[in-house]
C-alpha cells in the first residue's frame, strides 16, 4: 500500500530538497501539516501543493514569483 503520510525527510526527498526549506514551506503556511509525534505531510496535501504552485517560483517561500524561463538560447 502506498503511504498516504509522508516524514518531513521523505517530502523532502520527494521535493529533491532539504528538510529545512520543507519546514520554511511549513512555517510560511503553504504546505499543510499533522503532528503526529513529529510533522507528517498527508499525500494528498503535498499533491495539491504542487498543482496550486506549479508555474511559481518557492526560492523564497514568503514571496512567491512567477517563475520565469530562460529562452532555451541563454544558458
Amino acid at each position: 500500500m502506498d503511504s498516504l503520510v509522508y516524514t518531513v525527510a521523505e517530502t523532502a526527498k520527494i521535493l529533491k530538497t532539504n528538510k529545512a526549506y520543507v519546514y520554511s514551506l511549513i512555517k510560511a503556511g503553504l504546505l499543510p501539516v499533522l503532528k503526529l509525534g513529529s510533522y507528517k505531510i498527508r499525500k494528498i496535501s503535498l499533491v495539491e501543493f504542487l498543482e496550486m504552485y506549479q508555474g511559481k517560483d518557492l526560492t523564497d517561500p514568503l514571496n512567491i514569483q512567477e517563475l520565469v524561463l530562460l529562452d532555451e538560447t541563454q544558458n
